[in-house]
């Protein structure tokens, strides 16, 4: 006789007795199994199908639900163009000045009118390709361009009574193996002074011009015919009412010279980079402080007593201390080389601007510059109000420095001319308050960036 141990158990639930996935519903789909089950092959195809097309209604529900947003989005005002009109050659840049528009193209300078989108005047005299215009409304229908052509040549025009008149190029030299390409053009807010950063075969300088505009206007009252062009064309227009499109046909007209001429703008500045701090040849601090101003501001830091001796040990500590960093860098040995490209600004009058009392300062005129050239941590600022003299300073000392924990990448000045940024290399921005002398913000990028521009909005 078989005598149980123990109690009967009931054992646990198995995989063998789990239902497979495609019979887990099968008495609900079919309860009376009128319909027969599909082999296999066949339920594997209808599964993918099935798959395929809820996939396929959950992208088409996505869509309309990103449809039903953006129709919910305030939509951007589409504007088409009014009219076209054509020019000879190729426009390469344009600058509106009042109530026109003036074209920098392949062969010379074009004027337009905004109203009526006719051509009013060109000049071509030299057949020279321009690259780059600036223009200002200086009032009384005069105007004051800026063109850089081609050979990086800047001329200066006058625009008066719907003429050009050619006041003088700027940078022009007899000597073409001096001659040096203007890199940038900045005309400062009014048309008081214009800066050229200039560029030569080894070397680079900013040029400062004063502009007397006030010389302009009073000589283009007297003289009505003094802006009488260089060399106009008329042409006439024909609308095709069909496509409304505004088009231009050439007709020369010979070219008319005017006989007076309008004053030349005075060269106030002439601004080099800055050295590289070389060793001192001072014998005592007694030599250095005879170099010294009065001491009240910070300079470019030439007048000290450090040695190239000092400057060469010091330089070896640095390598041996470091070296296994700079060999995993691979850093190579390059020399100071002069920099050859700044970034400067116009101005207005503020407390880090302090002009004497004998100089007259208008709160509308810029009262300074600010430089700074590439690689170097000192924002430099010059002063314009200057006595006018007859030999040029070509090499003038900053009126202030601002020192710079890191080199000094890009700048801007605001619209107002009160804040400056200063954004340096190692992703800083600081925003300056020039009229009261104080920074009001200092911001790290903690991310390793190199900010390439900076812009007030």
């Amino acid at each position: 006789v078989y005598i149980r141990a123990h109690a009967l158990e009931i054992p646990p639930p198995s995989e063998k007795d789990w239902l497979k996935e495609d019979e887990e519903d099968f008495f609900l789909q079919d309860p009376d199994r009128k319909r027969d089950a599909l082999p296999q092959p066949f339920r594997m195809i209808n599964k993918l199908v099935m798959l395929a097309f809820e996939n396929a209604m959950e992208i088409i529900e996505r869509r309309e639900m990103l449809q039903e947003a953006q129709k919910v989005k305030v939509q951007p005002t589409k504007c088409f163009p009014m009219a076209e009109f054509q020019v000879t050659g190729r426009a390469n840049c344009l600058a509106v000045s009042g109530k026109y528009v003036f074209v920098g193209l392949s062969v010379g300078l074009a004027a337009f009118k905004v109203s009526d989108y006719k051509e009013v005047c060109a000049w071509d005299a030299v057949k020279t390709e321009i690259c780059a215009i600036h223009a200002l409304d200086l009032g009384n229908e005069c105007h004051v361009l800026l063109a850089v052509d081609e050979m990086g040549l800047v001329w200066l025009f006058g625009f008066h009574k719907e003429s050009f008149l050619l006041i003088k190029v700027l940078n022009e030299i007899e000597d073409i193996s001096k001659r040096s390409a203007c890199v940038e053009v900045v005309l400062s807010p009014g048309g008081d002074y214009t800066g050229l950063l200039l560029q030569g075969n080894t070397k680079a300088w900013l040029e400062i011009y004063r502009l007397p505009k006030d010389s302009w206007l009073k000589e283009t009252e007297k003289n009505p015919g003094a802006a009488a062009g260089l060399a106009c064309r008329e042409r006439r227009s024909s609308w095709t009412s069909a496509a409304d499109i505004f088009l231009l046909q050439e007709s020369p007209v010979s070219a008319n010279r005017a006989d007076a001429k309008l004053s030349l703008p005075v060269l106030l500045l002439k601004v080099k980079p800055p050295r590289p701090i070389t060793g001192s040849s001072f014998k005592s601090p007694l030599d250095a402080l005879k170099k010294m101003d009065d001491g009240s501001m910070l300079r470019l830091g030439y007048n000290h007593l450090i040695k190239n001796s000092q400057w060469e040990q010091q330089e070896a500590i640095f390598r041996s201390t470091y070296r296994e960093y700079l060999e995993a860098e691979g850093e190579r040995e390059s020399k100071e080389e002069i920099p050859r490209h700044a970034t400067f600004h116009f101005l207005l009058p503020s407390q880090i601007l302090q002009v004497g009392p004998e100089m007259k300062v208008q709160s509308d005129v810029p009262a300074g510059i600010s430089v700074h050239w590439d690689g170097s941590h000192n924002l430099c600022l010059y002063l314009l109000n200057r006595p006018l003299k007859e030999k040029v300073d070509y090499d003038p000392k900053p009126d202030v420095v601002w020192p710079c924990a890191a080199p000094i990448a890009c700048s801007a000045v605001s619209s107002c001319s009160r804040y400056l940024a200063l954004a340096c290399e190692d992703a800083t921005i600081t925003i300056w308050d020039k009229h009261l002398g104080y920074p009001l913000s200092v911001t790290a990028i903690l991310e390793e960036r190199q900010i390439r521009s900076i812009h007030f909005l």
